[in-house]
């Protein structure tokens, strides 16, 4: 029996397994929705198309599954662009589906038309336009396949509305076959050796995790590997939870807002060993002045991000999980305490992340206090800012895929939708978005979203009237010339949140921090909580910019 394309895709869809879809209808995707009419998965409908995107994102970051969405053309595909790019660069499968006009009016400027296919094309891993429905089944096989192998990405399928009513025969395929595209996964031998005697012989190591741990599944043997080798353990914003944050090698964050241990370890070592980490300027500081005095073993399965910032001294290109269980093998365990261990365990006694402790109500202690609540068990999302950077600071990290965030992009508006997401997910866990109040308005409308489907995620907003990290640059380097970072004209959030059928809660004495997030967790809906913090607290240790890592302002605000 023939099926036509819309038909063929929802079969596609369930034959991978997908179980939820993220997205919004308009007229040149409406065969496919009239077709995931009694579709196996779950439809959710969001508010915007950006939103839908993070959603997915979310879900994907939680899972290690690929999140799907699905949107119309035109401005319905154009509004996935910052959602695409966000997933792109921290390594998200995510495979987005948008619809398009009829293929024979494909560059006329058609109603609704955009040429998503260029306009994505430096965003996604790969994009298909779909010309014909026999090519349907195989471009879905590969697009998943794709965006799940290697290093992971999103991938967009444009699907033109005659190729959703054509009608063919349904096969799919039992496997992807691309010839061009083969990821390299075992890890070259001699290279491994190399790399262990390289270990064995440092005096002053550090290992350096970054996403591709969590990618990999490889967070067991980072750990083996860190505790045979008495390695201590930096991480970077998208590798928080890959390493136990209360284990007694972790030294924590590196880079911009990394701590003070981290940051010296890593200037200050003779060898770095990355492991899934690309060495971002956040991290690196001023690169001529990262590291001198050391080595550099880097791990990846991406061979475009080796040397690409940082000279690499031995190179091994495949998946993490692959290489480490080798690797272990022939490093040396090693039990005695070194001058090096001891000088990292001063640095961490010495210069603790802090802040002032007082009776003010303070954004630091409000993440404190969701992290004891919890147990340490809340999955968190956050949005961009101080607020993301508080996060990776004062709550302590248990386990990959327990900390969500926008990376590379830095998306405002990514948190709440993201929560949503990896609520639909992990049913089952605590999701807390901590948002500042400038960024938590980006996608605010999702509240309908989350209200509608009974999503209960908590959104805990760190609302200090300003658009807090600019404002604190503008501090800092510009005069305290607070130029278009005052948030004027705030809404009331707790009307904000009832007018959505959520529930508000304000807060504004430290004291009532913890029995307003006891409440919070109690409640089965979406909560805002709504702090009304110290306006002009500041992010440290802070690593200006164009300084070397050592060179990182301490403070307390």
């Amino acid at each position: 029996m023939k099926k036509t394309g819309a038909q063929i895709l929802m079969e596609c869809l369930a034959k991978e397994k997908v179980e939820v879809v993220f997205g919004l209808p308009g007229g040149q995707i409406l065969f496919t929705f009239d077709a995931m009419y009694h579709a196996p998965f779950k439809f959710i409908l969001t508010r915007h198309e950006q939103g839908a995107a993070h959603m997915a994102d979310g879900y994907a970051r939680a899972t290690g599954k690929p999140g799907v969405c699905i949107v119309t053309s035109g401005p319905g595909a154009t509004n996935l662009v910052t959602g695409l790019a966000t997933a792109y660069m921290d390594s998200i499968p995510m495979i987005a589906i948008t619809g398009q006009v009829a293929t024979s009016l494909i560059g006329n400027d058609a109603f609704q038309e955009a040429d998503i296919t260029g306009i994505t094309r430096p965003v996604t891993k790969h994009n298909f336009l779909v010309k014909d429905v026999r090519d349907l089944a195989r471009t879905v096989k590969e697009a998943f396949y794709i965006a799940t192998s290697g290093r992971p990405g999103p991938v967009l399928i444009d699907f033109p509305s005659d190729v959703q009513k054509a009608e063919t025969e349904f096969v799919y395929p039992t496997q992807a076959d691309i010839r061009s595209y083969r990821p390299t996964v075992k890890g070259h031998p001699g290279q491994i050796k190399k790399a262990a005697d390289m270990i064995n012989k440092a005096e002053k190591p550090v290992l350096y995790i970054g996403g591709g741990v969590i990618i990999s599944d490889a967070h067991t043997q980072i750990l083996q590997l860190a505790e045979k080798a008495q390695l201590p353990v930096i991480w970077t914003l998208m590798g928080i939870g890959a390493f136990p944050t209360k284990h007694d090698l972790a030294l924590g964050m590196v880079g911009m807002h990394g701590t003070y241990s981290a940051n010296h370890a890593t200037q200050k070592s003779d060898l770095i060993i990355a492991v899934g980490a690309r060495f971002d300027d956040r991290v690196t500081g001023r690169v001529d002045k990262f590291a001198p005095g050391a080595k550099v073993i880097h791990i990846d399965i991406d061979p475009t991000s080796i040397s690409k910032n940082v000279n690499v001294d031995i190179p091994i290109v495949g998946d993490a999980r692959e290489i480490l269980d080798e690797l272990v093998k022939h490093v040396a365990k090693k039990t005695k305490l070194t001058v090096w261990h001891k000088q990292i365990e001063t640095w961490k006694k010495d210069f603790p992340l802090t802040y002032k402790k007082d009776n003010q109500l303070r954004p630091q202690y409000v993440i404190e206090q969701i992290d004891e609540v919890t147990k340490g068990k809340a999955i968190i999302t956050t949005e961009v800012g101080q607020n993301q950077m508080w996060s990776t600071q004062f709550f302590r990290y248990q386990r990959p895929r327990q900390f969500i965030s926008s990376g590379g992009l830095g998306t405002m508006g990514f948190g709440f939708p993201a929560a949503i997401g990896a609520k639909l997910a992990c049913p089952d866990a605590i999701v807390f978005d901590i948002a500042g109040d400038g960024s938590i308005q980006m996608n605010i409308q999702e509240l309908a979203t989350a209200v509608h489907n009974k999503i209960p995620v908590k959104i805990a907003i760190l609302n200090n009237g300003y658009l807090g990290m600019v404002r604190q640059w503008q501090q800092l380097f510009y005069g305290k010339r607070y130029s278009g970072t005052v948030l004027d004209g705030n809404p009331d959030f707790v009307k904000l949140a009832e007018s959505y059928g959520a529930v508000g809660i304000r807060v504004t004495k430290k004291s009532e921090v913890k029995a307003a997030l006891l409440k919070a967790i109690k409640i089965d809906k979406p909560v805002i909580l709504d702090f009304r913090v110290v306006p002009e607290e500041n992010v440290f240790p802070f690593v200006p910019p164009g300084a070397a890592l050592e060179e990182l302002l301490q403070g307390v605000a």
